[in-house]
C-alpha cells in the first residue's frame, strides 16, 4: 500500500489526536475499552465520565458530534435488542409509563447501549483520526502477527479492485439482459460471485508466485516500521485517557 491511502472514516486534519503515532491510539483506544467493559453496569455516574472523555477527545481531534452520531447508526442492531431486553427478562419487574418492566432486563439493556455505544465512538475516532497504511503499521509496531497485517494490508489493498471487477461483471450481465433484482434470476448472481472467487483465487495466486520470484519468504520487509515511532512522551499523553478511564472503573469496583 502506498502513502496517502485513507478510508472513508478518515477525517483530513491537523489536530494534536491526528498527530500522535497509530501505536498509541491503538493501545489507548483497547485500554479504554476494557476499562469501559470492566465497569459495574449500575455505576451510571463513570458512563458519563467515560461519555466527557470521549467527547473531549472528539473536541480535541476536531471531529463534530453529528458525524460521530451518524456513524454510531452501525449498532443499530444491538439497540433493538436492548430495548427488547426489559420486556424479555425475567424476576422483579416495575411498572414505568403502565408497562411491567423487568428489572434486570433494564440494567441489562443500559448495560449494552452504555458500553456498545463509547465502544463504538471510540473506534469511530481511532479511524477518524488514522489512516488505513497508519493503522497496519501501529499493528506491526504492537508486535501483531505479521501474517494478520500482511492478509489486511492485502485485503484492503485489492478491495477496489475487487470491487471493480464485480462491477464490470455486473454491467455485463445487465448488458446480456438479465435483470438481478428479479428472484428467479438468483442463479445468474450466484454464477456471477463463483466467478469473481475464482478470479480472486487466481489473482492472488499471480501476485503470490510474484513476491516469491522477488525473495519473499513469509514476512514483508520492514522499510518503514523504525521511522516515526512514538517517543516517551507521545505514549505518556496518549496514556491520560486510559489512564483516567481506568481510575473512574477501579473507583466504580470499589463503591459497587
Amino acid at each position: 500500500m502506498g502513502a496517502g491511502h485513507a478510508h472513508v472514516l478518515y477525517r483530513e486534519s491537523g489536530s494534536p489526536v491526528h498527530r500522535l503515532p497509530p501505536e498509541v491510539k491503538i493501545a489507548a483506544m483497547v485500554l479504554f475499552t476494557v476499562a469501559v467493559v470492566a465497569t459495574p453496569r449500575e455505576a451510571y455516574w463513570a458512563f458519563g465520565g467515560y461519555a466527557l472523555l470521549v467527547a473531549v477527545v472528539a473536541a480535541l481531534a476536531r471531529v463534530g458530534p453529528r458525524w460521530l452520531l451518524s456513524r454510531a447508526l452501525i449498532e443499530l442492531p444491538f439497540v433493538l435488542f436492548a430495548f427488547a431486553l426489559p420486556f424479555l427478562g425475567a424476576g422483579e419487574r416495575v411498572e414505568v409509563a403502565g408497562l411491567a418492566l423487568s428489572v434486570d432486563g433494564l440494567h441489562g439493556a443500559f448495560n449494552i447501549l452504555a458500553k456498545g455505544t463509547l465502544g463504538v465512538l471510540a473506534s469511530l475516532l481511532l479511524a477518524a483520526t488514522t489512516t488505513t497504511r497508519d493503522l497496519l503499521l501501529g499493528l506491526d509496531r504492537l508486535r501483531c502477527p505479521q501474517i494478520l497485517t500482511q492478509i489486511a494490508t492485502f485485503m484492503l489493498r485489492y478491495l477496489e479492485v475487487l470491487v471493480g471487477e464485480a462491477r464490470r461483471m455486473r454491467v455485463a450481465r445487465v448488458s446480456r439482459g438479465d435483470d438481478p433484482r428479479f428472484l428467479w434470476q438468483l442463479r445468474g448472481f450466484a454464477a456471477g460471485v463463483g466467478a469473481l472467487f475464482l478470479r480472486a483465487f487466481e489473482r492472488g495466486e499471480r501476485v503470490y508466485l510474484a513476491m516469491l520470484s522477488r525473495g519473499y519468504t513469509g514476512r514483508m520487509p520492514a522499510v518503514w516500521q523504525g521511522a516515526g515511532a512514538a517517543t516517551a512522551g507521545q505514549w505518556a499523553v496518549a496514556a491520560t485517557v486510559p489512564a483516567i478511564a481506568a481510575t473512574i472503573a477501579a473507583v466504580a469496583l470499589v463503591l459497587q
